[in-house]
């Protein structure tokens, strides 16, 4: 049976900055002075959708230029929250038929990366409950 749990956890270090740690012991501090929990959620974005595409057409071909860009608009009426989320590509694969197997699925590894593959994505999209309780 796979084990479908996920778990973190988040300790203050000091006013304003936390440490996530999962359960491997990986951690990863932010808040003041480095990232806020929104650009973390947008880095979590850009790279889920990064690792699925990265697989599929690394596989090809190695890229000259693999980034991607997250641009949103942040709400404050009715509550925080982002709009307009867009998720940009820039990728360029080396010229001869690798590179060119490369960009062909490039589309498709996208579409299969939002539509199916990439958690995030899904969850940020799909109507996701969220509780908030006290230990």
């Amino acid at each position: 049976m796979t084990d479908t749990h996920r778990s973190l956890t988040v300790d203050r270090a000091r006013e304003g900055v936390y440490v996530a740690r999962n359960a491997d012991g990986v951690e990863l501090t932010f808040g003041a002075g480095g990232m806020s929990p929104v650009e973390l959620l947008m880095a979590a974005l850009a790279g889920c959708a990064a690792v699925d595409v990265d697989t599929a057409t690394s596989r090809r071909a190695e890229p000259e230029r693999f980034t991607v860009r997250v641009d949103a608009e942040k709400l404050t009426e009715g509550g925080n929250r982002l709009a307009d989320v867009v998720v940009t590509f820039d990728v360029a694969f080396p010229p001869g038929p690798d590179g060119d197997v490369a960009r062909t699925i490039l589309p498709r590894a996208l579409a299969v990366s939002h539509d199916k593959a990439c958690t995030v994505s899904r969850t940020l999209e799909a109507p996701t409950p969220v509780t908030m309780r006290t230990a």
